[in-house]
């Protein structure tokens, strides 16, 4: 009977059979222990000389670490073993012996990012991805249960965002194309029809940045809501945020624990989320230390220092409407600033960006022409305005930043399988 690694323990007394790949492998005085591993853990299992045959125990002491096999015996049940069982093994098949495995204890960061293809069967990456799985599958799963849509955006458009200092470009057909920084306008676009919307795509962002929060591509997650205003926004977020963290320690606190993460940590993460306005926040960031101007965009080192006083995630508002985007709507309250956002969360920094979209037509037009951005290539997004338009919000939501958050993680790189950085893109 195949069975997972997790399964063998309620196997005591009976016959069972895995497989899997070699976790660790060593000879004891007549005995060759493997401990075989699969996608749900680990298992040990024992091949006694003289109880198989020669054959079969030699192919046993001559695995190497990662070769591929399946293991037939019967089960008894020892909490001192790996995975809480032990299989004295009767039948030993080779799938793939292969080589020398090249991934050794107390190897550089770098060797392991040049060797990624291999460091992610590792159980600390298993574990990662697991939660990555399980973190996403929350995310849509309360998405979908308050009536949003999943949309499918371009990646290749002409319009950014963000900037265009930050946009990688590229030849197409004789023409000009960028990799997408965001998904938001067509999500604005869609909300028309739907209402609610939510895309989840790749977003690719030309920084330079060298900091572990940074990927040059990264995974967003970007919802739209028609006849939303800003408080409703926020309120949105943090229920959501909250959602995944409950469900995260209540169902995977194995998995918490295998990256470095409290299960408590997680279930202080409830609503309502703190909140400070952009000021207050600087004047806190300075109290704390910190030599930061008014008018300045936060760095990772500024909102360090404010996450210092906060348990949970915080949201800083009213941003200066010139350092945020053209497309934030400006707070009648609040002259010279923006209905937006930042979500910060401890150990990270900013996870989300969210603000009420500037919905009147003229308003939209006037921002654009005192940013200098191209009407022409921006007709299609502020015709939106002209037909019907409403008060709507929206956010970005970084999946890698969430996830290092989420699990504690040192560095962005091991929240996704293969990262892209500005010095990395092998494999």
């Amino acid at each position: 009977m195949m069975l997972k690694t997790n399964e063998i323990a309620k196997m005591d007394g009976k016959e069972a059979t895995v497989r899997g790949w070699v976790y660790r492998q060593r000879i004891l005085g007549d005995n060759v222990f493997i401990v075989v591993r699969d996608a749900w853990g680990i298992v040990q299992c024992v091949i006694k000389k003289g109880a198989v045959d020669e054959k079969m125990y030699n192919e046993a002491a001559n695995l190497y670490i990662e070769s591929s096999v399946i293991i037939t015996g019967a089960v008894k049940k020892d909490e001192r073993a790996p995975g809480g069982a032990e299989i004295k093994a009767s039948k030993l098949e080779t799938v793939s012996r292969g080589e020398f495995y090249p991934i050794q204890k107390d190897l550089s960061e770098e060797y392991l990012l040049n060797v990624r293809h291999l460091w992610l069967r590792s159980r600390k990456m298993v574990a990662i991805m697991q939660a990555r799985h399980h973190i996403m599958n929350y995310l849509r799963e309360w998405l979908n249960s308050k009536d949003f849509f999943e949309i499918t955006p371009p990646i290749l458009t002409k319009a950014g965002a963000e900037g265009g200092a930050e946009m990688f470009e590229l030849e197409y057909f004789g023409d000009t194309a960028s990799l997408t920084q965001s998904s938001q306008l067509y999500g604005e676009a869609m909300i028309f029809g739907l209402e609610r919307v939510y895309t989840f795509a790749p977003s690719f962002r030309a920084e330079k940045s060298r900091t572990k929060r940074h990927l040059t591509e990264f995974w967003h997650l970007e919802p739209e809501m028609a006849w939303t205003n800003q408080a409703q926004n926020e309120e949105i977020q943090e229920q959501m945020i909250s959602y995944v963290a409950q469900k995260m320690a209540e169902s995977h606190k194995g998995l918490l624990e295998a990256a470095g993460q409290n299960p408590e940590t997680m279930k202080n993460v409830k609503p309502p989320f703190h909140r400070i306005m952009y000021d207050d926040a600087v004047d806190k960031i300075n109290e704390l230390g910190g030599k930061m101007e008014h008018g300045q965009d936060p760095g990772a080192d500024e909102e360090a220092l404010l996450l210092t006083v906060y348990d949970k995630p915080v949201f800083v508002k009213n941003y200066p409407t010139e350092i945020k985007a053209f497309y934030m709507k400006e707070d009648p309250d609040r002259p010279g600033t923006v209905l937006n956002a930042d979500l910060l969360a401890p150990t990270v920094g900013e996870i989300i960006g969210g603000s009420e979209r500037e919905w009147d037509y003229d308003k939209l037009i006037a921002r654009m022409k005192a940013q200098n951005m191209p009407l022409k290539t921006y007709e299609w997004y502020s015709d939106l305005r002209k037909y019907g338009s409403v008060p709507h919000s929206g956010f970005g939501l970084g999946i890698e930043r969430f996830v290092k958050y989420i699990l504690k993680l040192d560095h962005i790189r091991d929240a996704i399988p293969f990262p892209r950085t500005i010095n990395r893109l092998e494999p």
